[in-house]
């Protein structure tokens, strides 16, 4: 021990070299990062933490260095690796020295970073969100709901900016098969810190129309996959599984699915492909309704040609029993006059005239018979009419003809072909260009 009393300097100095001394090699450590800054240098200084088991308070605390000759190729390898932003929030695995200086006092000097780590803590956290919502009972929500068979009503959450929902639009409007969609767009931050806090609350502005829509799409344009970890958080997971409408997500990324996309109703890989799935849906249900006009014509044929054959066997069947009755009560009046011709002629009279009246009331029944099927048969027709391709027309629906045949697939058509379109009142002429 020295009597004599050291400067501060001097005993900062001792510190170092006994730091020096004795951690002089490169060591791993696994820490949390508080806090990212960059100065105009490119120099980038860091906050390392580690939080008790319980989260509630911290255990150690040390500030990092990461020169920029080394900040310039660690941070781009480690967010290509990673599809996650360096920012503050993320656990790390990395390769430190320990440096100590005296003025600026204890510091890790950041060399190396291993991404497997963080994208093994990612997975962790993702694990742990759905976990949670299972154990809520809510992960498979918004999976149960069904989408309408003509889905054209589309509420859209994206950037406005954005290219995906340029390309989105674009797709819906100029579908090959001219079906119409009704969509309006709710903006929100696809990128960055608020990504959570934007899109929950655009959810909230659909959630206040939703009988005005059928379906909610969730976009993002491609590029950089470095600013994901907005849609990998328990709240926005939340709201997005218990919805009451069917989210599609199309967030224009294929190396690893967001908490979001694993909860929604669907997924699809990019913008497009979410707008050509609402596009196969209506032509899904174009072709069933084509099915069931045809099932209907088809049906209506077959009743026409029953009902015409029904009352003609009917019409044979009434002939026959009358003339079958009128022989049996002549027959019968035959006897009865020969009988009795010689001494009751006036009753024989009488006779005749029931028998003529009896006559009259079989042609009268026989004609209300006639008449009755024929009021059957009337309604069958106008029943046949009322589903008939015209009154179909007559709704707002058309017919697309090539050659008179009706074309249900875009591959059957080529440039140059000429096209009849059947409406209502007319028929529309149009030439292939595209």
């Amino acid at each position: 021990m020295r009597n004599e009393p050291l400067t501060l300097a001097e005993l900062n100095t001792l510190v170092k070299q006994s730091i020096h001394t004795c951690l002089p090699d490169c060591y791993w450590i696994r820490a949390e990062i508080s806090d990212v800054k960059v100065n105009s240098s490119g120099h980038c200084y860091v906050e390392f933490i580690q939080k008790s088991g319980r989260g509630d308070g911290l255990m150690a605390k040390a500030r990092g260095n990461i020169w920029s000759n080394v900040f310039s190729l660690l941070k781009p390898y480690f967010e290509e690796s990673t599809g996650q932003p360096f920012t503050a929030g993320i656990n790390v695995l990395v390769k430190v020295t320990v440096d100590f200086h005296e003025l600026y006092g204890y510091s890790l000097t950041v060399l190396d970073i291993d991404p497997a780590y963080t994208l093994g803590d990612m997975a962790k956290r993702r694990r742990e969100i759905l976990r949670q919502l299972e154990t809520e009972g809510v992960i498979n929500l918004n999976k149960e709901l069904i989408i309408p068979m003509v889905p054209q009503r589309v509420a859209v959450i994206s950037s406005k900016t954005a290219a995906g929902y340029g390309d989105f639009s674009n797709q819906l409007i100029n579908n090959s098969k001219g079906y119409v969609f009704y969509t309006s767009l709710f903006p929100a931050i696809m990128q960055g810190e608020r990504v959570e806090e934007s899109v929950i609350s655009a959810l909230d502005r659909i959630n206040e129309k939703r009988d005005r829509f059928d379906v909610v799409v969730i976009i993002r344009g491609g590029g950089s996959t470095s600013d994901l970890s907005g849609f990998d958080t328990y709240e926005l997971a939340a709201n997005c599984a218990q919805f009451p409408l069917p989210i599609i997500t199309g967030i224009g990324h294929e190396r690893d699915d967001t908490v979001i996309d694993m909860i929604s109703h669907t997924r699809v890989k990019t913008p497009t492909a979410a707008a050509a799935m609402l596009i196969d849906k209506m032509q899904l249900a174009s072709d069933n309704l084509q099915d069931c006009y045809n099932s209907i014509r088809s049906g209506a044929m077959t009743l026409i040609e029953d009902g015409k054959y029904h009352l003609s066997e009917l019409k044979k069947e009434v002939s026959y029993s009358t003339m079958d009755r009128l022989k049996d009560e002549r027959h019968r009046w035959q006897k009865i006059s020969m009988t009795i011709s010689s001494s009751f002629s006036t009753m024989k009279v009488c006779e005749e005239n029931r028998i003529q009246r009896l006559d009259d009331r079989l042609s009268v029944a026989a004609n209300s018979l006639l008449m009755n099927e024929k009021h059957r048969l009337e309604i069958i027709e106008q029943n046949i009419k009322n589903s008939s391709p015209q009154n179909i027309l007559k709704k707002g629906y058309s017919l697309t003809l090539r050659n008179g045949k009706v074309i249900r697939d875009k591959s059957s058509v080529t440039d140059g072909d000429e096209l009849t379109t059947i409406l209502y009142n007319g028929e529309i002429k149009s030439i292939v260009t595209k």
